[in-house]
């Protein structure tokens, strides 16, 4: 059995969870729409380049939960992933993700969203076990700040080691799968990468190493 890694936005799915919660939150009227998703835009024109600090975009991104508590969270949560999430999950990416479960898989969901949004549409596609941003909650409700670290970029190597030690796993013959430049410091760890619907960075170096390129749709 090997593991079978996958990151979530624009990888399983055709857009980026995080963007698509801040417009579910403008429609649901927890925040000022039109400056919230300019906001949001400048941030992730930022993450396209490589240039975000991840920290900035969940202080703002976190902001509209606060004083919110987890359940009153995941009761909108999920008619989101139903409505919104699903209709964008990738045909290639569930046939994937079927084949690594018909060898006998473990199959990981790895991603720079918040959990409350990766576990739920990880649960959509079958996927039990994720890493994810984990989020700080006093006296029952959610207080804007994120725990532990953040799996972004070499924070992604970070947690998944110490996931492979708790788990007693390891990265033998294991495969991932991202689309993204920020990925590179794991796509480079692992066994097997594959570039999916790769950003520019990314398909210039995984044509320079000869990585699989994918097109999902």
């Amino acid at each position: 059995m090997a593991l079978a890694i996958f990151d979530l936005d624009d990888t399983l799915i055709d857009g980026d969870c995080a963007s698509l919660w801040s417009q579910q939150m403008a429609r649901l009227g927890w925040v000022d729409g039109e400056s919230f998703l300019r906001r949001d835009a400048e941030l992730m024109a930022a993450y396209a380049e490589g240039k975000l600090a991840m920290e900035d975009y969940m202080a703002f991104s976190l902001s509209p939960l606060v004083g919110r508590t987890e359940a009153e969270v995941a009761f909108v949560v999920a008619p989101f992933v139903e409505e919104v999430i699903e209709p964008l999950i990738h045909g290639d990416a569930c046939a994937c993700l079927a084949r690594h479960r018909a060898a006998g898989d473990r199959l990981l969901v790895i991603s720079a969203s918040a959990h409350f949004l990766v576990s739920a549409i990880a649960e959509r596609l079958g996927v039990e076990e994720v890493l994810a941003i984990d989020l700080e909650q006093a006296h029952g409700h959610y207080n804007g700040q994120t725990r532990g670290v953040l799996t972004y970029r070499e924070g992604k190597v970070t947690r998944l080691r110490a996931w492979l030690q708790a788990e007693g796993e390891s990265l033998g013959d294991a495969a991932f799968y991202s689309d993204s430049r920020n990925d590179l410091p794991l796509l480079s760890l692992v066994a097997k990468p594959h570039a999916v619907n790769p950003d520019p960075v990314l398909r210039a170096h995984a044509e320079q190493a000869g990585w699989p390129i994918l097109h999902w749709r």
